[in-house]
């Protein structure tokens, strides 16, 4: 039996043989015991350190920066097989070349640290990289810049103890920002999310300067993100994750990006997935996925693209939810810290790499400037001449010793044996040809490059700020953000649910559900749903959609409840207990704990209701009591307007109708359901509307009314103000459609090569169908949006004949008529336009 032990560094060393026997012989549980624990508390450590956690100074997993290290050792600037690299990368890992290419595709894919040449797999479609005989790859200068010097790296035995490897790599760098990582170890696990380059750099600038530290997360795939949760990166945060969605036309949605982590594939069966089991309708996805993500989900016939693109977000991959557990090695020993704390700390490390590299740099300077001014004064004085009539070695070096002996005061070090060794070593060529003037130029500049080097380390805060300056003008072009920083508004699952499911009821059983097909048909409904019923004895239960729940005998109203709903008002006359005094009340529920059973009347038995009626939108009625003819009161109906009563909770008694005995409740009148106009704003971070005055107002709505909007790209759009509706990016202008209302534009015709101008109205626009209002031919830019009845514009002319203005103002509407939305329009103007704006009049 053997047993992997490790290092105090972290490292694996050798499997021990054969555990030794415990104390009071083999055998006891005592012993089982003792020896799992052992073993097992080896196996979590070396798990760890030596294969799940990255290091906190170079952010690397032991895997990762064996192969790193490997590929340094034989870079020689061309490309090298992967089956080569992880052959060689097999010298210092102790484990089989799956585990390895595995991890090397992982960091080619993550494109700044290996440069690849051939089919390395693909991040979006999780499509696997060809064979490691197939593909080559080398070091990105950047890593060989930022990862190696030999100098300051700290080295350690294999696990063979044949080779040495670094402890860990000189990184001058926030690398595991940028890279991100993810790995489960015994216990514990790590999930650095991945940040900007750009912006790391920025922040590490920031801290260096004395700034506060911010960074969000960024993504390859990119999609968009929601950070409010995110916490720094801690093991409490949590971001939600987005793809870019776009609204073709009313039957299609591209899907554009992905969210981290999840692949083509993936995506399309979590749709397929959700289709099947009823959350959306969809009639077909089509993947057309090729350089560029691009999935095109097909609706079916009817169904709203925003309500849609709700529900891709609530039933699918489309949105995905992280926990980032920033969790890294330090010190031989799990650190949990947030990303403010891993740039900081790396950015002090990376600090202090610089300064020992520039000590290093200064003292080799120093060594050069030492033995430049031995030479030079070997040769100057003739040193070398007086060692002719030296009979030994030792006669040789006490010779020269003593010609320098007049110098030694200048000497920037302690005169050695070796220095005079080497001083013997000068050929006599070098000597007949030394040019003073030139040894002493050569001095002149390695002082002026030790004083250089005395700046920078005088200084190392600014050093390091102009090192980061430089990575990011060198490396930093191209990479730039990709996951747009968003919020997110919560979507509600049942809010967008497909209505899959029938409803069915059996009134006097009491029963409701979807396998009771044989009775009364109730309504579609989604199976997310909650439905509310009511029976004739005064008793209410709120339960979600099932095959078959009981809710009481004698149904007399059910329906979908909503939870939140304070519009919905319930109004009901019921007799409390056999015999006893009538009641009315008028109450709304807004709230009910899900299957529990609640008494509406005073809780006497032999209670029943008389009368019961919802009005959604909080309408009163007007209702006759009819008194039993048995009844002592002379008048046998009595009047009861519900719009008199005040709205309470369900719990309420209610106000007395009569002691009487009561025949029946006949519906006098009811109030028409009141349609109120609703003050809108619209959110341009949620592209949403709302009435919570977040954003712009676009005035109050009512009926038939109706939103225009226009886009940068020189289109149009109506569409209804319901607040579920979700706009498209790149809006210019959004505002409340009328027919009056003239849309005034100047716009670069790419084809014509000339300036245009067209006013139109919004008439001939349908409903979620849009339009371009110019040419969409490449080059074309709209330059002027103008809603003034009469728009004018200042035109500045190219120069031209003698006699011809250098700019002019120009009234649109004695250029053109209002004409359709589709009219190319007229010229701006025959002389040649150098440029045009709006005019303030």
């Amino acid at each position: 039996m053997t047993q992997e032990t490790t290092n105090d560094k972290g490292s694996a060393s050798v499997p021990s043989q054969s555990v030794p026997p415990a104390p009071g012989g083999a055998g006891g549980r005592g012993d089982v015991e003792d020896m799992y624990e052992s073993w097992f508390l080896d196996y979590a450590s070396y798990v760890i350190l030596d294969r799940a956690v990255p290091n906190l100074y170079d952010g690397l997993k032991p895997v990762q920066r064996r192969i790193l290290h490997a590929m340094s050792e034989l870079e020689d600037g061309r490309y090298n097989k992967a089956a080569n690299i992880i052959g060689h990368t097999m010298r210092y890992h102790p484990h089989g070349d799956m585990a390895i290419e595995d991890a090397m595709v992982k960091m080619a894919q993550k494109d700044l640290l290996i440069d690849t040449q051939g089919n390395w797999g693909n991040v979006a479609t999780g499509d696997r990289a060809a064979a490691p005989r197939y593909i080559e790859a080398r070091l990105t200068k950047f890593a060989k810049e930022v990862l190696f010097k030999d100098e300051v790296t700290e080295w350690q035995s294999s696990y063979d103890g044949r080779n040495k490897e670094p402890l860990t790599l000189p990184v001058k760098f926030p690398l595991l920002l940028v890279t991100g990582v993810e790995g489960i170890a015994v216990g514990l696990s790590t999930r650095v999310l991945p940040h900007n380059f750009n912006e790391v750099i920025d922040q590490a600038i920031g801290y260096l300067q004395g700034k506060s530290v911010t960074l969000y997360p960024d993504f390859l795939t990119g999609g968009s993100v929601d950070v409010r949760q995110y916490k720094d990166g801690r093991k409490t945060g949590r971001v939600k994750v987005r793809a870019k969605l776009e609204i073709v036309d009313n039957k299609t949605i591209k899907v554009a990006d992905l969210p981290y982590g999840v692949t083509t594939a993936s995506l399309i069966d979590s749709i397929i997935s959700a289709n099947d089991k009823g959350k959306i309708k969809v009639k077909k996805v089509e993947d057309n996925t090729a350089e560029f993500v691009e999935i095109l989900v097909h609706l079916s016939p009817g169904v709203s693209p925003h309500v849609a693109m709700d529900a891709l977000f609530a039933f699918t991959d489309c949105e995905v939810s992280l926990a980032p557990s920033c969790c890294v090695i330090r010190d031989t020993k799990p650190y949990f810290c947030s990303v403010t704390d891993l740039l900081q700390e790396s950015v002090d490390h990376s600090k202090d790499l610089l300064e020992l590299e520039y000590k290093i740099q200064k003292q080799a300077l120093l060594e050069k400037l030492h033995l430049s001014s031995l030479e030079l004064l070997f040769i100057e004085h003739k040193i070398y001449r007086k060692i002719e009539n030296a009979e030994n070695w030792d006669q040789v070096l006490a010779t020269i010793r003593r010609g320098l002996k007049p110098f030694s005061k200048d000497m920037i070090r302690e005169l050695t044996d070796d220095d005079i060794s080497k001083l013997t070593e000068i050929k006599i060529k070098r000597i007949t040809k030394f040019d003073r003037s030139k040894a002493e130029e050569h001095l002149v500049k390695l002082k002026e490059q030790i004083q250089e080097v005395d700046d920078k380390l005088s200084d190392m805060v600014a050093t390091t700020i102009s090192y980061f300056k430089k990575l990011k003008k060198e490396y930093g072009p191209g990479r730039e953000r990709r996951t747009k920083i968003e919020v997110f508004e919560t979507v509600e699952a049942r809010a967008v649910a497909v209505v899959n499911q029938k409803l069915y009821i059996n009134r006097r059983e009491g029963f409701i559900g979807t396998s009771l097909k044989k009775d009364e048909f109730l309504f579609d409904c989604s199976d997310l749903d909650e439905i509310v019923a009511f029976t004739k004895d005064g008793q209410c239960m709120v339960s979600k959609v099932s095959e078959k729940t009981f809710y009481g005998k004698n149904i007399i109203y059910a329906g979908v409840f909503t939870r939140g709903d304070d519009k919905t008002v319930y109004h009901m006359i019921y007799q409390d207990g056999r015999g006893g005094p009538t009641y009315q009340k008028r109450f709304a529920m807004a709230a009910a704990t899900r299957d529990r059973a609640y008494d509406l009347t005073r809780g006497n038995k032999g209670s029943r209701v008389h009368h019961f009626s919802v009005n959604p939108s909080g309408e009163g009625e007007v209702v006759e009591v009819i008194l039993k003819p048995e009844a002592k009161a002379r008048n046998k109906v009595i009047d009861v307007d519900f719009s008199e009563l005040a709205i309470k909770t369900r719990s309420v008694k209610g106000l007395l109708v009569t002691k009487e005995p009561v025949a029946n409740v006949d519906v006098v009148s009811r109030d028409a359901p009141v349609v109120e106009s609703v003050d809108l704003w619209f959110d341009s971070k949620l592209r949403r509307l709302n009435v919570d005055k977040k954003g712009k107002k676009l005035g109050s709505f009512a009926g038939d009314d109706k939103i225009f909007t226009l886009y940068r790209s020189g289109s149009i759009e109506l569409s209804g103000y319901d607040l579920d509706t979700y706009f498209d990016e790149n809006i210019l202008h959004m505002g409340k459609y009328s027919d009056d209302i003239i849309i005034s534009c100047v716009y670069y015709h790419g084809e014509k090569k000339d300036y245009y101008v067209k006013r139109f109205k919004m008439e001939e626009l349908s409903i979620g169908r849009r339009e371009e209002f110019i040419p969409q031919e490449p080059g074309t830019k709209l330059l002027i949006l103008s809603f003034n009845p009469e728009p004018a514009v200042e035109v500045s002319f190219k120069k031209g004949k003698r006699g011809t203005p250098d700019s002019e103002v120009l009234d649109l509407s004695d250029i053109v008529q209002p004409k359709g939305v589709k009219a190319i329009g007229n010229k701006l103007s025959r002389q040649s336009v150098k440029s045009v704006k709006l005019h303030k009049s």
